[in-house]
């Protein structure tokens, strides 16, 4: 039988990296704009609301936004997975959900995202 679990979500989060094949978006960079859920178990916090208990989303937030500016690859599904392992190296294995965009696909004609959806553990 399943768990039923909570989530948390950070959406919207912009970030800026150097991720593309095209030499611009390698020397450049560009935008991004991740979603995340995490599943966890808020029971505890729910009853305590002692900090101790939750996920500190703000050290997940500057982690990943240090993370983009460090990276360099090709692919989104190559920074993707270093998005995983990273949130995977701050909370353990827990179930992680996430869209990754590329806000501006340098394909001429066309003004819609561009994202990678994976899952960890869903």
């Amino acid at each position: 039988m399943a768990v039923e679990r909570d989530c948390l979500h950070v959406r919207g989060l912009k970030l800026w990296s150097h991720v593309g094949v095209l030499p611009f978006e390698q020397l450049e960079g560009q935008w991004f704009e991740l979603d995340l859920r995490l599943g966890v178990d808020c029971s505890a916090i729910a009853s305590s609301d002692a900090l101790a208990d939750t996920l500190d989303y703000s050290q997940l937030i500057a982690s990943l936004q240090r993370q983009a500016r460090e990276l360099r690859c090709q692919t989104i599904e190559f920074y993707s997975e270093r998005i995983l392992d990273l949130v995977e190296q701050l909370y353990g294995a827990i179930p992680i959900h996430l869209q990754l965009g590329k806000c501006q696909a340098p394909v001429p004609g066309f003004g819609g995202l561009v994202a990678i959806e994976r899952y960890r553990r869903w």
